[in-house]
């Protein structure tokens, strides 16, 4: 009971992080100075928008099963293992493309090795499953 009290906070975090970030992007209410570098670059805007429907589908999953699990429907572990896995893939996508770039913005690895990390130590009881 204590893990999933973990994993709600890591799911609300995470989820609203999500659509908060995407709402800010959207509305484009950042200064330059906060903008990864080459952000205006047409094919690396096109990379940072490719992660839209990837992390509306983190944020639709992991707030649905969080609902289902307030309700007790079995659902709920189903779509909670597939946020964790689908944030890790996001967070692991985007460092790969930095590594690649050979560029180090510490505010975007810290937060992308974060969407890495934390579905690790909850994916094993979901896999057990």
């Amino acid at each position: 009971m204590e893990k999933m009290k973990s994993l709600k906070i890591f799911f609300m975090i995470t989820d609203l992080g999500f659509i908060l970030y995407w709402a800010i992007s959207i509305l484009e209410i950042l200064p330059e100075s906060y903008l990864f570098k080459d952000y205006y670059n047409p094919i690396v805007m096109a990379w940072n928008w490719s992660f839209f429907p990837l992390d509306m589908l983190i944020s639709l999953t992991g707030l649905m099963s969080l609902y289902l699990y307030k309700r007790n429907h079995p659902l709920w572990s189903k779509l909670a293992g597939l946020s964790l896995v689908f944030t890790f893939c996001s967070g692991f996508m985007a460092i790969s493309f930095w590594i690649f770039k050979w560029e180090f913005d510490l505010v975007f690895w810290i937060l992308n090795i974060y969407l890495m990390i934390y579905p690790l130590f909850f994916l094993k009881g979901f896999l057990k499953k």
